[in-house]
């Protein structure tokens, strides 16, 4: 950190101890020499592998693979789709150390929102309808939850003045007093785009913010999470490349993650009404340099919750969205594993012709969706869901066959007897 970014921090704490060590880190940056920070020649700190014989300690995962400390987390998602709903139940379940989204809760932590768009008032409004949804009182939170609306023009991490290079700005060291006045465990960003101060297109200015960021997860040992916003298109499940403006903040981020609505053809699958599928949203692994990538979405569903603030004048009061788990149905319930062999019976057998049945979309008397519904009530998309889950297993497997028939070679499918379900 500059000299500069030190002064600043200085300026945002207001605890002696918080003063008193970050003087200390300042004299400390000046060598044996007296020479200023600009004067000091680069140290690597470089070791030998061969003799690094300590112990190496386990990534400190706070919540499920969200948020894990020393790296930056990314939400990216479309604005209204759900991103400040879906934080605000990541930090009270961190705060509370209750699996409130289903991820696991490695540690109870002490977390800071930072809200950049929603006054005080707004967010006391979504925090409420969080807390009575999920049944948490203050004394949960109580020393473990704090918030802040940050709507000073000057509290960015770079300052961009025209006609000059970039600059750090002040809000690394407000960020930074605040985690050692409150012995911060994770700081959640809502929006990056309104923390980062630069040209949103200007790779070298988010390269520099998300660089501050990650300075500040590795030094203070801290989980950070920030919400971006999508570019315009059509929404693109998984892929990290959605976010807006340069990639220097998605390769920057270590876990990314994609937020997106519910699609029609989704809702079909799944046999949820149009009103239903409004309400439902889905989280998919975008980029995830620490785990192994997930391809089932965790879902989830907005949940309207009254919060009790009537008044003369609004006798209803509000009711505000908050975010729960949600569990698409099971294409395979409803049957019995004998059903299900009879299916694989068939579609192994083929048709009466000598043809093979086909998984591809332009079939037709050949299409192995038709032999599903002949056992089971589905519909067609979900018909040709389950044949895609069994291609995906390896249940079903697909390749070439002399078609007698047609007199010529086609793809057609077959099943590994190895993979039916049930005993064997």
């Amino acid at each position: 950190m500059s000299e500069r970014a030190l002064d600043d921090l200085m300026a945002f704490s207001d605890d002696e101890a918080t003063d008193e060590a970050l003087r200390n880190r300042k004299n400390a940056r000046r060598n044996d020499n007296g020479l200023g920070e600009d004067e000091e020649h680069v140290d690597l700190a470089e070791w030998d592998a061969g003799e690094d014989n300590d112990e190496i300690p386990p990534r400190g995962w706070l919540l499920g693979t969200l948020l894990c400390r020393q790296f930056l987390t990314l939400v990216i998602g479309d604005g209204g789709v759900g991103k400040t709903a879906l934080l605000i139940t990541m930090a009270l379940s961190l705060a509370t150390g209750r699996k409130l989204i289903r991820e696991h809760v490695f540690v109870r932590g002490r977390v800071m929102l930072l809200c950049f768009e929603d006054g005080i008032t707004e967010l006391r409004r979504r925090l409420a309808a969080a807390m009575i949804h999920h049944r948490i009182s203050k004394d949960e939170v109580r020393g473990f939850l704090f918030l802040a609306t940050v709507q000073r023009p000057d509290a960015k991490l770079v300052a961009a003045i025209p006609g000059r290079e970039l600059a750090e700005g002040k809000l690394g060291g407000a960020i930074e007093a605040a985690i050692l006045r409150r012995a911060l465990d994770a700081v959640l960003i809502d929006p990056f785009v309104k923390a980062h101060g630069g040209p949103e297109n200007d790779n070298t200015a988010m390269d520099m913010s998300a660089g501050i960021l990650a300075r500040i997860a590795i030094e203070r040992d801290i989980a950070l999470c920030a919400l971006h916003h999508t570019r315009k298109g059509p929404p693109d499940p998984g892929n990290a490349d959605m976010g807006r403006g340069g990639g220097s903040l998605k390769d920057a981020g270590r876990l990314a993650y994609t937020l997106t609505p519910m699609q029609k053809e989704e809702g079909d699958r799944y046999c949820v009404s149009e009103e239903e599928r409004a309400s439902l949203i889905r989280l998919d692994h975008g980029k995830v340099n620490l785990v192994r990538r997930d391809p089932n979405a965790r879902w989830f569903q907005f949940i309207s919750v009254p919060i009790g603030n009537r008044t003369e004048i609004y006798p209803n009061g509000d009711a505000v969205q908050t975010v729960a788990r949600w569990d698409s149905p099971d294409l395979f319930t409803g049957a019995a594993d004998a059903v299900w062999n009879q299916i694989l019976d068939d579609l192994d057998r083929g048709m009466e012709n000598g043809q093979r049945y086909s998984a591809a979309g332009a079939a037709r008397d050949r299409a192995a969706w038709r032999v599903v519904v002949k056992h089971v009530e589905r519909t067609e998309k979900q018909a040709r869901a389950i044949i895609k889950s069994w291609l995906k297993t390896g249940l079903l497997i697909e390749d070439d066959y002399e078609d007698e028939a047609d007199r010529r070679t086609r793809k057609g499918l077959r099943v590994d007897a190895t993979k039916r379900p049930g005993p064997r």
